[in-house]
């Protein structure tokens, strides 16, 4: 499974592949707390990769922002 963006579906939101679950709800949802087994019962459509995963590329792009900033700081 992955992440995909069709324009087909939900307009091209991210959503995890082979669902119509769009990655920003469960970030939502991680964010408000609830745990992945809470999140895999609500939608049993996802697994608990699927979950990680966005969790990961969350983190990532979390990662890759503050590295940007730290470099615009350094530049000016």
């Amino acid at each position: 499974m992955g992440i995909v963006s069709k324009p087909e579906i939900l307009g091209g939101k991210p959503v995890v592949e082979g669902t119509r679950i769009p990655v920003e709800l469960l970030l939502e949802l991680v964010g408000a707390g609830l745990a992945i087994d809470d999140i895999l019962r609500e939608y049993p459509g996802l697994h608990r990769e699927d979950v990680l995963m966005v969790i990961r590329l969350a983190k990532k792009a979390h990662e890759i922002v503050d590295y940007e900033r730290l470099r615009s700081a350094s530049e000016a």
